[in-house]
């Protein structure tokens, strides 16, 4: 039996990196690379890139199969993540002056929305396309690491400019 290699959970990550790429400028100036980056420790910003790059890494080694009760389940709760994560963006395009949008709950919902939509593929996977026992605790583990690095990132961003 033939696999197909493109039917993997990185396809889940695709709509994350579109949007990213074309509404990263649309956000308030706080947002952007010279701004955001700056003054952020070296670990931080180490550890963000690593863990989302193992996040990638691992969703592209998981086959989209939606054969179980978890795996549906786990798209609901991926499609509510990308919603919640799509909405926290457009809140602050739309109206990055309102109160939500300068609170430290607003600014950071970008960083730990994230949290949702992974929990979502952390589900949907149960295999990896080589022959390695699968444990769902290895994505789990590196989407918490990286959610950590991310929140942490916006969070000194946030003090930064709020000060």
């Amino acid at each position: 039996m033939r696999k197909n290699y493109f039917m993997n959970c990185f396809i889940l990550v695709l709509p994350i990196l579109i949007w990213n790429v074309f509404l990263t400028n649309k956000l308030p100036v706080n947002y952007q690379q010279d701004v955001f980056s700056r003054g952020i420790p070296a670990y931080v910003t180490l550890g963000e890139n690593v863990t989302r790059i193992v996040i990638f890494l691992l969703a592209f080694l998981m086959p989209l199969n939606l054969r179980s009760d978890r795996q549906r389940l786990g798209l609901c709760i991926y499609v509510i993540g990308l919603l919640l994560y799509f909405a926290s963006w457009s809140i602050l395009i739309i109206f990055p002056n309102n109160t939500w949008s300068e609170s430290m709950l607003g600014f950071s919902a970008p960083a730990y929305t994230p949290a949702i939509w992974l929990l979502g593929i952390g589900l949907i996977g149960d295999s990896f396309y080589f022959s390695l026992p699968f444990r769902r605790w290895p994505f789990i583990a590196v989407s918490v690491a990286f959610l950590a690095f991310h929140i942490s990132h916006t969070i000194l961003v946030y003090n930064r400019i709020s000060v």
